[in-house]
């Protein structure tokens, strides 16, 4: 009973948060930016919520336990990405939107490409609107799951519940209510992380210390490779490094950058974002040694003991060490990672059909009622076909699991739009073309590696072990660079960045 309690007090604190930013709202700028007036710790930790999403709590935890001191790859891309994100890209883009008067990150393509404006704006939708969709598919699956598994509920009342109080708040508070309950959602997780190893190392009292105790199972769990095969373990290493990557360029984070106060706000915000990362990130991969130890030995396979991946660690941790009322806490801390990203990801999709496309020319036209009601019915609209598609995934493709979907949406945002944000922002070179360019090949790389090269004979385990996120990346740069070499904007459309 005390875990449906927490539950109930944090889906009602959402509520409420979505209830007083719903009496905020005028016109498309509040719905979809919060009248651009975001304060650094907000930014900051509902930026770092929606990057992180569940694979902060299931799968780092998870990862820390099955590769030991190799985790901390992740760590070092994430605090690296973030680092970009804040200290060299921020402020640059902050002053870009603000010139054009930008809603959307597609706004600000727009005047930076005026040349290939439709063709970019056209690309941009679709992509944001295909992998959004399948990105919060995955996470309101993950909420289903993590309902049946931690309560007992049927799955499909688990999605419908998620569904439900996530749209709510979206459809009705739009983005306000997003940074909002993201803001209160980080704290969360931190919460939950920090506390989780504090507490295990307390009740195993560990005599030989952590690291010979992981020594004793397995000596690569203090390696830099981890256990496995060094080809395969080194390839592993560069995809989790990748995953910085997410934080560097994509719309649903810099939709924060856009949405800030003041530069000022963000030089604030820059710190918390990165202590946050580094405590976060490394109590994270920290909890999961510890349960390693606590629920292995040296003769058991951990896939068996530990689910797929080790991402049943933090729940199996949280039963042995905490009283029920705060076993609830920790779920409501995954279903808050979980939902901070799916309203993330469906504002995106919403502004990116509603601002972007339907009403792209007649936007600053419409008065503040129609702008909430055309706003409010696309955000459920798309909110609808990802609920078919998570449940549709469910009932015919059972071997492809949460992260799979999850890593395919995050990947296909990343190779999309960073490459060409970053090329745009630093190279005054750029031009229409290879901006174009950047963005097709990163989709379609995502596309062939993950739906064909990861599917080969005798290379796909390799491709599986890099995932497709650094080639994609890597493609997109290249073409980027190559197109604006051979098909360069004439000096009368060229756009100079600060």
């Amino acid at each position: 009973m005390s875990q449906y309690i927490v539950i109930v007090l944090y889906f009602l604190g959402l509520g409420i948060l979505g209830y007083i930013a719903a009496r905020r709202l005028n016109g498309l700028d509040d719905f979809f930016t919060g009248g651009k007036r975001l304060g650094f710790w907000v930014t900051a930790l509902s930026t770092q919520a929606t990057g992180e999403s569940a694979w902060l709590l299931l799968g780092l935890t998870g990862l820390g336990a099955m590769v030991g001191l190799s985790a901390f790859w992740v760590v070092v891309g994430e605090l690296a990405g973030v680092g970009v994100a804040w200290f060299l890209m921020a402020s640059p883009f902050h002053k870009a939107s603000e010139r054009c008067q930008a809603l959307t990150t597609t706004d600000y393509l727009l005047h930076r490409f005026p040349k290939y404006a439709e063709a970019i704006r056209c690309v941009s939708v679709i992509t944001l609107v295909l992998f959004c969709t399948v990105y919060a598919a995955a996470e309101i699956d993950a909420t289903g799951a993590v309902l049946e598994h931690a309560l007992g509920w049927n799955y499909h009342a688990g999605v419908l519940t998620g569904f439900l109080v996530v749209t709510l708040y979206c459809a009705f508070g739009g983005f306000l209510a997003v940074a909002w309950t993201d803001c209160v959602q980080g704290m969360m997780m931190m919460l939950a992380l920090l506390l989780l190893p504090l507490m295990a190392w307390w009740s195993m009292n560990l005599p030989d210390g952590l690291f010979t105790s992981l020594a004793n199972i397995d000596s690569a769990l203090l390696t830099a490779l981890g256990p496995g095969d060094p080809v395969i373990k080194g390839l592993e290493i560069v995809g989790l490094v990748a995953i910085g990557l997410g934080f560097v360029g994509t719309p649903h984070i810099f939709t924060r950058f856009l949405a800030v106060k003041s530069h000022d706000e963000i030089r604030h915000g820059r710190w918390v974002a990165i202590v946050y990362t580094l405590l976060a990130d490394s109590a994270a991969v920290l909890a999961g040694m510890l349960g390693r130890v606590l629920f292995t030995s040296a003769e058991q396979s951990p896939h068996l003991i530990l689910g797929n991946g080790g991402q049943n660690i933090l729940p199996m941790m949280t039963e042995a060490f905490f009283p029920m009322f705060i076993v609830g806490f920790y779920i409501a801390a995954i279903l808050a990672a979980i939902m901070s990203t799916f309203s993330s990801l469906l504002l995106q999709a919403t502004s990116s059909v509603t601002c972007d496309w339907l009403y792209f020319h007649q936007r600053h036209q419409l008065t503040g009622s129609e702008a909430r009601r055309h706003s409010r019915n696309i955000t459920w609209g798309l909110a609808m076909v990802a609920l078919v598609l998570a449940v549709s995934v469910t009932r015919f493709l059972p071997e492809h699991t949460i992260f799979w979907f999850a890593v395919f949406g995050m990947s296909g945002i990343t190779a999309t739009f960073s490459p060409m944000i970053i090329l745009a922002m630093f190279w005054k070179g750029f031009s229409s073309a290879g901006a174009l360019a950047a963005m097709i090949s990163g989709a379609v790389m995502i596309l062939v590696g993950k739906l064909w090269l990861q599917q080969l004979d005798d290379v796909g385990i390799y491709f599986q072990a890099l995932e497709t996120l650094p080639l994609a990346f890597a493609a997109s740069l290249l073409s980027g660079w190559l197109a604006s070499l051979v098909w360069p904007d004439e000096a009368s459309v060229l756009v100079t960045e600060p």
